[in-house]
């Protein structure tokens, strides 16, 4: 297998790893946001609260909407500069939503969070897929699946450790926003990877 295309697979790829991380760190801020915003009140004479439906959800309601529509700034961008703005987004969702000072911004910056979970579950795959060559597709593609539950397993360790360090009043916070350090530097990273052949 050549070396280089191992490593921008691998670079794209890492898409995958903010997607689990992203997906999976909004555990760590439920009950303090809660508790913070109180936002456990019911909707309606149904047994679907606002919390569970606006708050916690928010980010797979952006997924729907990336995987949907993904494919429109892959085409119309390419692939390359589509993998950098998920990147972005990934960034602005981890920082907005840990400055939040309420439920409403919160909410909008998880969601454009979840955009960019989404639209990186089409744009990661096509680029990978688009560079590597017959033989190795499948396992250059299978990087991006592996990275989402690397991705799941950091967001819980993460958790863990900075609600050990932190008080729960500002640990949420710290959950949310220290994704911002490996999407700035995966956006770094796609920078320096070339557009695939298409």
């Amino acid at each position: 297998m050549d070396k280089r295309i191992f490593r921008i697979s691998l670079t794209a790829a890492l898409a995958g790893f903010l997607f689990g991380f992203d997906t999976v760190v909004i555990s760590g801020a439920n009950q303090p946001i809660k508790e913070l915003w109180g936002t456990n009140w019911f909707l309606g004479d149904s047994l679907f609260t606002f919390h569970g439906i606006f708050i916690m959800s928010m980010a797979l309601w952006g997924t729907v909407l990336g995987s949907l529509f993904g494919g429109v700034p892959t085409d119309k961008l390419g692939r390359k500069k589509t993998l950098f703005w998920i990147g972005v987004l990934y960034f602005l969702s981890a920082v907005g939503s840990a400055l939040a000072p309420e439920a409403y911004s919160f909410s909008f910056f998880r969601f454009i969070g979840g955009v960019g979970v989404g639209a990186s579950s089409v744009a990661a795959p096509i680029y990978i897929s688009e560079i590597s060559s017959a033989d190795n597709r499948g396992r250059l593609t299978a990087m991006y699946q592996f990275n989402i539950v690397f991705g799941i397993l950091i967001a819980f360790i993460s958790n863990y450790a900075i609600g050990s360090l932190f008080s729960s009043e500002v640990s949420w916070r710290w959950m949310l926003g220290v994704e911002g350090i490996p999407a700035l530097i995966y956006a770094m990273f796609v920078l320096n990877i070339p557009n695939s052949p298409r």
